[in-house]
């Protein structure tokens, strides 16, 4: 039975033309950005690259048409590498450049033709959160469908990742706290997937760690205090996406899906409005599994009481950035039971790698909740 795998290599460096140098970035470089942080970082230190920007395609997380449009610019050019400078939409994005084939979004992300890598990928992240520069997962929103889909294979595992912590200077702090709860998500839905294991609990619980002080310190100090652990963030989330590439993630994801896919929540705030709420209906189902060591571990972390863990977290995170509540976003109530159904139709991969798999009754409760 295969336990754990890295297939990417991670770099980290102290600047942005150290990184250019080392991997001679020129003319057959394909490279898909943000457009802010390629122009302040990047631009003055490559020359030939081919560049594209993800806001060429449109605004918020990627989507079927995004994806089919950038392969279509992606296929004029004769470029022998890829390279994403961005967060996790950039690098979702980028990672299906390198698949053979000819084909289109719902080709690859629905497995309608084989998957093939014939390019290696280089991911760059400038955000704490996706973790998407060491796993083999991308996601986009299939409009027609109302949510999104995922694809997760190993021939879009990228083969660098790049660590540079001055790439999160620029990252607004409302974005900053929705990532680094994303990865927080991560190590913990990871932690206990069915799939986990010693070595995958190894990355998480580190990650749940340095990201849960993180918080910590930031709330004792304030929001500037950030800045001074932009490599801590940037590694948690990198240590937490080797854990969920290895374990996977469960209901927080799947539920969340819905919720970006119909009132576009970036992936992070959503994934937030479900953590605390998803881990108490866990608890209640099985509370003597792998959520018992989660919640001793969690204890020591937060100094509360391991029956306390997720009140004293949900507190913690309310302290970084408010959490609202479903209907704030324009979900209605007659669309509880619809995207409990969309889930339970759509969102089988994740569903089963949760602690507990969800029924629709379930999730329907749980949607409630929230709303």
């Amino acid at each position: 039975m295969k336990m754990f795998q890295n297939i990417t290599q991670v770099h980290q460096y102290a600047d942005c033309a150290e990184f250019v140098k080392e991997f001679n970035i020129g003319e057959k470089d394909f490279i898909l950005a943000t457009k802010t942080i390629y122009n302040k970082y990047f631009a003055d230190k490559i020359n030939g690259a081919k560049v594209f920007f993800k806001s060429d395609y449109g605004k918020g997380e990627p989507t079927d048409a995004m994806v089919n449009a950038m392969l279509e610019d992606f296929r004029k050019t004769d470029c022998e590498r890829v390279i994403a400078i961005g967060g996790g939409a950039v690098i979702d994005m980028a990672k299906i450049l390198v698949l053979d084939g000819g084909g289109d979004a719902a080709d690859y992300y629905q497995r309608k033709i084989e998957l093939k890598k014939v390019l290696p990928i280089i991911a760059v992240p400038t955000t704490c959160g996706a973790g998407s520069e060491v796993s083999s997962v991308s996601i986009a929103e299939f409009v027609d469908m109302g949510t999104k889909v995922g694809l997760a294979d190993p021939t879009i595992f990228p083969d660098y990742a790049i660590i540079i912590p001055d790439l999160l200077t620029e990252l607004p702090y409302d974005f900053f706290a929705t990532s680094a709860i994303d990865a927080l998500i991560h190590a913990i839905e990871s932690y206990v997937s069915p799939k986990a294991n010693l070595y995958t609990r190894m990355f998480a619980m580190k990650a749940m760690e340095m990201i849960l002080k993180g918080f910590r310190e930031i709330v004792e100090k304030g929001p500037e205090h950030r800045f001074n652990l932009l490599e801590e963030f940037l590694v948690a989330s990198d240590l937490a996406g080797i854990s969920f590439a290895n374990a996977g993630t469960g209901a927080v994801h799947a539920m969340s899906y819905p919720l970006s896919g119909a009132y576009h929540v970036t992936h992070g705030e959503a994934n937030y409005q479900f953590l605390t709420e998803v881990f108490k209906h866990y608890q209640a189902a099985n509370p003597t599994g792998f959520i018992t060591g989660l919640n001793a571990f969690l204890g020591g972390i937060m100094d509360c009481n391991p029956d306390d863990v997720y009140p004293e977290i949900e507190k913690l995170l309310g302290k970084i950035i408010a959490k609202k509540p479903l209907h704030e976003y324009g979900m209605k109530e007659e669309e509880i039971e619809l995207f409990a159904l969309s889930v339970e139709k759509s969102q089988q991969r994740l569903l089963n790698q949760s602690y507990v798999k969800f029924d629709v009754a379930e999730m329907m409760e749980i949607y409630r909740a929230l709303f």
